[in-house]
């Protein structure tokens, strides 16, 4: 079952934290987690042409 990449909206806490959410087909959030967080994941993270030029390299 392959996943389809969900859009991110750009939000603020109370504190001015900048904060990502993600909300179903019905409007309701599904997740919320903060900027610096999904930043740095995405960072971690290898696209499927980083990984593919990866073993190309090789």
């Amino acid at each position: 079952m392959a996943t389809k990449k969900r859009k991110r909206t750009t939000h603020y806490s109370v504190a001015g934290t900048k904060l990502y959410a993600v909300r179903d087909a019905k409007g309701r959030f599904v997740d919320i987690q903060t900027y610096k967080r999904a930043h740095s994941m995405d960072m971690k993270r290898k696209s499927k042409a980083e990984i593919k030029a990866a073993k190309k390299k090789k």
